[in-house]
């Protein structure tokens, strides 16, 4: 049994194997070299990855693919009625040549645009762009331009054309424009000038060419009668000459060696002349190269002396500025540890100042927890222990507080009415006495109550009407 239950996995994990790997083969796809392959879905490289050429991995589920082809369209434009530089209306019947391009950047755009467009769609879509370039590229030419400079117009046509068309992914492969004709008839009176003025050419050079015939024909008789003319003369001076050489032989012999003397001499001076000047021509030639490299090493100098001169300026202006800049970070930097100090002082002293309070306040809370403890652990004792520490002082601020009363001095206007609590003088005094704070008062303010061996509320009282003072004072008129 057991042994069942490992063949059966052992079945199940080849099963599982066997899957992954069929699953692998089958979603590897390879591109061939006239198609880009789209990968689409979450690629991670934007909205899709585009492969001229190669193969990749497309994952399940979560990627999927399309081929774009890379075959050529070729796209039958009759373009007419457009309207020139010189507003004259052109037809440009042509044809161009497209496909969607497999460069890197503008494969993207032929995925985004393109992807699952037939030839038709994509014919229709790069017609209308191309339509819309053409008349552009017309309405910016001459119609001489465009008839007898087609390579300017075709390189334009092709520039504005083909930026457009690399939008959507395309890429312009040929132009070929057939033939430009206009409504004016303008194109074809060009061309009957051309021809006429082509016939014309012809003509006059037939014309020219008759002429020079005629000329020529005419100089031709010319100089064969001067040249049998002149034959005639050099045949009778060949007679007389013949005559004469007998006589005048000696004569011509002695006169030809004096003119070789003569030639002779004039030759050898003539080549002294040139001997002499062509050293001296030599001479200030060497001087003026002289002068020419003196002048140039002059200019050199004072070149070198100027730009010595410039760069100690700049130097000492660059070296000026840098000490100022250094100055002015010192300054700045002075200024900067300044209020650092200050500052650092300032916390030191604040923190200083708390020290010494957290001190003060940990002192007095370990003395009072000392008189606590004294007091046998009941707070109230030890402040009652505080108080009567201090009690001296707070009987000598009651009697500071009538002290300096002059009793002598006091004026009590007197009318005799008295009742049993006393007349008005001994009113007056009980109250000046009250008017200082009893004693019981003070510890009631302090949320204390006094010890019985200082006397209770009514026995203070009691003591207090004991101690009023009684003056005796006259019916009527006023007692100092």
């Amino acid at each position: 049994m057991g042994i069942d239950i490992i063949g059966v996995i052992t079945i199940l994990v080849v099963v599982f194997l066997l899957s992954i790997l069929i699953l692998f083969i089958t979603r590897y796809k390879r591109c061939p070299s006239d198609k880009i392959l789209v990968i689409y879905g979450k690629t991670g490289a934007g909205s899709a990855k585009c492969l001229a050429g190669g193969a990749a991995f497309v994952v399940p589920l979560i990627q999927d693919y399309e081929y774009l082809d890379l075959t050529p369209i070729s796209i039958d434009v009759d373009l007419r009625g457009a309207l020139s530089k010189q507003n004259i209306r052109v037809n440009v019947p042509s044809r161009f040549t497209v496909a969607i391009s497999n460069q890197e950047g503008t494969m993207l755009n032929a995925a985004e645009r393109l992807l699952g467009k037939n030839k038709d769609q994509i014919r229709d879509i790069a017609k209308d762009i191309i339509f819309g370039q053409l008349r552009l590229v017309v309405a910016t030419m001459d119609i001489e331009e465009i008839n007898s400079d087609r390579d300017k117009f075709l390189t334009n046509v092709s520039s504005n054309v083909g930026a457009e068309l690399r939008k959507i992914g395309l890429s312009l492969i040929n132009v070929n424009v057939t033939d430009i004709q206009d409504e004016s008839g303008y194109i074809e009176a060009l061309g009957k000038e051309a021809a006429a003025k082509a016939i014309n050419d012809a003509k006059r050079s037939v014309a020219e060419k008759n002429r020079d015939g005629s000329i020529g024909e005419a100089k031709a008789n010319k100089d064969k009668r001067i040249q049998v003319a002149s034959a005639d003369a050099d045949a009778q001076i060949g007679e007389a000459d013949a005559n004469a050489k007998s006589i005048d032989g000696e004569n011509e012999a002695k006169i030809k060696i004096a003119q070789s003397n003569a030639e002779r001499q004039v030759k050898e001076a003539e080549a002294l002349r040139i001997a002499t000047a062509a050293e001296k021509i030599q001479k200030a030639k060497s001087l003026e190269e002289a002068y020419l490299a003196e002048k140039e090493a002059e200019q050199a100098r004072a070149a070198r002396e100027l730009a010595t001169k410039e760069a100690d300026v700049i130097v000492r202006a660059e070296i000026e500025k840098r000490k100022l800049e250094i100055d002015a970070e010192a300054e700045a930097e002075q200024i900067r540890r300044l209020a650092k100090g200050e500052a650092d002082a300032i916390f030191m002293k604040r923190e200083a100042e708390a020290k010494g309070m957290y001190e003060i306040l940990s002192k007095q809370a370990d003395g009072f927890e000392k008189i606590v403890k004294a007091a046998g652990g009941n707070s109230k004792d030890a402040v009652l222990m505080l108080i009567a520490d201090k009690l001296e002082e707070l009987v000598a601020q009651q009697v500071e507080a009538i002290k300096n009363i002059k009793i002598d001095k006091v004026t009590v206007w007197e009318g005799g009415n008295g009742d049993s609590d006393g007349n008005s003088t001994s009113k007056f005094v009980s109250g000046l006495y009250k008017s200082v704070p009893p004693l019981n008062d003070l510890f009631n303010m302090a949320g204390m109550n006094l010890p019985q061996y200082l006397g209770t509320p009514e026995t203070q009282a009691l003591e207090s009407k004991e101690v009023r003072p009684t003056e005796e004072t006259e019916d009527k008129g006023p007692k100092e």
